[in-house]
């Protein structure tokens, strides 16, 4: 039988495997680990910049409580406090939006009221516009000449 060498790599520098990353487009993010996506999207969260997914609170958790920082009494707590805020966060953005688009839910055993005729808005009355101005004819410039009297009418000078 003929030996075969198997060599294998045990450890990869810190510049191989930045170069790694450089080379193969999109594998850093299959190699990132859940709990930092977790811990990068709930930092986003928490300035503003990002929405909320319970998801990413319950891996954080997970993270936590495998690694011994909190216990399991705590871990189920603060995931019952995330998850009822979070669904009464989505029941008043869903209320809200109901009632912007006037559709509120009605009870089922209401009887539905008859249909009146909406009435109609009245017609908005178009502002007229004021006449344009009409420029005024330029007067006639007096002569500095003085007309000359009428026979007749001649003043005496004494």
């Amino acid at each position: 039988m003929q030996e075969m060498e198997i060599t294998v790599a045990t450890e990869l520098s810190s510049t191989t495997i930045t170069n790694i990353l450089e080379a193969v487009p999109g594998i850093k993010t299959v190699l990132r680990s859940p709990a930092a996506d977790a811990m990068v999207n709930l930092t986003r969260v928490a300035a503003g910049i990002g929405n909320f997914d319970l998801k990413d609170a319950r891996e954080l958790m997970r993270f936590a409580f495998r690694r011994g920082l909190i216990n399991n009494e705590e871990h189920d707590h603060v995931l019952a406090d995330v998850e009822g805020a979070s669904r009464a966060r989505h029941d008043r953005l869903a209320a809200r939006k109901a009632a912007r688009d006037g559709k509120r839910k009605k009870p089922k055993t209401a009887k539905p009221k008859a249909a009146k005729p909406k009435p109609r808005p009245a017609a908005k009355k178009k502002k007229k516009k004021p006449a344009p101005r009409k420029a005024k004819p330029a007067k006639k410039a007096k002569s500095s000449v003085r007309p000359k009297p009428k026979a007749g009418k001649a003043k005496k000078r004494r």
